[in-house]
């Protein structure tokens, strides 16, 4: 119960974060945060009761910069490529990360030259480029727009329903 997610909220009701119940309690409790929205049922301690929070938004307002750049993670390339193998087509969890042109021939950690793999396309494809190895990729590799807004993590790709009115559409 205390490892379900839970959106934190900006004072300004912009989303921030997603954080576990956990946290969000101690937020509550030392009166850093009010919760917006009820999660699915309760904490019991000895002699008090407490509703498990879904949607909680902070007492104080939190400056962020605005990212200019997203940076380039495994994560990240994963959710461009939306968990799909980029020479075939399969979606699964278990990815890699593929260099097209690969890095001993010089070729660059950047968002135009990694894509997601499948471990046999991995293999199959080795340390030459698709047009060797008699692969075809999907899609070429583009730079993701951002857009500046919030995004869920990869480990929500379902979000809770109590968290729609707050987020973005």
């Amino acid at each position: 119960m205390i490892e379900l997610p839970v959106l934190v909220l900006n004072q300004s009701y912009e989303p921030l974060n997603i954080c576990r119940v956990r946290r969000a309690m101690v937020l509550l409790y030392q009166n850093k945060a009010e919760m917006l929205e009820n999660g699915s049922g309760f904490i019991h301690s000895a002699n008090r009761e407490f509703s498990v929070p879904s949607v909680i938004r902070l007492a104080s307002m939190i400056r962020r910069p605005h990212r200019m750049v997203r940076k380039i993670t495994r994560l990240e390339i994963f959710r461009r490529d939306q968990f799909t193998c980029q020479y075939c087509g399969r979606q699964i969890r278990q990815l890699t990360l593929d260099h097209v042109l690969p890095r001993y021939r010089n070729g660059q950690h950047t968002w135009e030259n990694v894509v997601s793999a499948c471990v046999p396309c991995n293999r199959r494809k080795a340390g030459r480029t698709p047009a060797e190895a008699g692969m075809r990729l999907i899609c070429q590799p583009t730079r993701p727009h951002d857009d500046g807004l919030f995004h869920i993590a990869a480990h929500y790709p379902h979000p809770r329903s109590e968290w729609q009115k707050y987020l973005p559409s």
